[in-house]
């Protein structure tokens, strides 16, 4: 879709993903010229070995062009409440090193997740809890310090239980809660409302992309079964104006997601 298609009454209510590599490789002419406020990820076997040089360089880009940021916290493969210390380790150790770029990017929040999966975990709930916990305490505080929030975004948890007992054993109001729609329509099974209900006090960011409830395929809005209207609905009676994250999959999605964003209205019913 051309450039000059206007988009920006919706892009400066919400940020959209960017994987930093492809930052660095395709997107940042797309993202400056559009002046999308990307949510930059930082997952990938390149994490380890870019240099701080590296994200200064891309993280100038966007404060000279005065376009703010969110963050992604690395996940594949981390278990920063898993049962075996080397590994919990090496978690902690790649999630201090993601924690340490919020000097440089100056995000709005960080997103992270829990690792947390029922048939692994559940057994044995308070050892995951306790790890968890000693895992997330200090980096909530360094995020704290350089106001940014740390938001803890459902993945293939079925249930709000986990993402409830780690946020009121945190007892931080720098701690957050991000609901992805996507994860919840293939992984959860139970619909948005345990999730608002009990997690409604810390809901404070949206991961937005849709599917047809079989898998994680990150199309665009409108292209899945997810009500978007509905939660939309429920955050604005509940009062909720969270940050909002589009998580498209293709650049395609992307302009598909802005075009059903917007003959939709969807970000009218928040009022923002």
């Amino acid at each position: 879709m051309p450039v000059d298609n206007d988009f920006t009454t919706i892009t400066k209510k919400c940020f959209i993903n960017a994987p930093f590599e492809r930052l660095q490789d395709d997107l940042l002419e797309l993202f400056i010229s559009n002046r999308f406020r990307p949510e930059i990820g930082l997952e990938g076997k390149w994490f380890w070995q870019q240099s701080r040089d590296d994200f200064e360089d891309i993280a100038r880009i966007f404060h000279k062009q005065n376009l703010p940021c969110t963050l992604h916290a690395p996940f594949h493969d981390l278990v920063p409440g898993g049962f075996e210390q080397r590994m919990v380790e090496l978690s902690r150790e790649k999630l201090r090193r993601a924690f340490e770029l919020i000097p440089i990017f100056k995000p709005k929040s960080i997103v992270c997740h829990l690792g947390f999966e029922t048939k692994k975990h559940q057994a044995q709930f308070d050892r995951w809890l306790e790890t968890s916990i000693t895992t997330w305490k200090p980096l909530v505080r360094l995020a704290e310090s350089a106001g940014t929030r740390v938001m803890f975004e459902n993945t293939y948890e079925t249930d709000p239980f986990a993402h409830k007992q780690l946020l009121t054993a945190l007892d931080s109001i720098n701690a957050g809660f991000c609901l992805d729609t996507g994860h919840l329509l293939s992984f959860a099974g139970t619909g948005r409302q345990p999730w608002l209900d009990q997690l409604g006090p810390w809901l404070s960011q949206l991961h937005l992309h849709d599917n047809d409830g079989t898998g994680d395929t990150h199309l665009a809005i409108g292209s899945g079964c997810f009500d978007f209207a509905g939660l939309f609905r429920d955050l604005q009676q509940k009062k909720i104006s969270p940050l909002i994250t589009l998580e498209p999959h293709s650049e395609q999605d992307l302009w598909l997601s802005l075009e059903n964003i917007t003959q939709s209205g969807l970000f009218n019913i928040l009022g923002s």
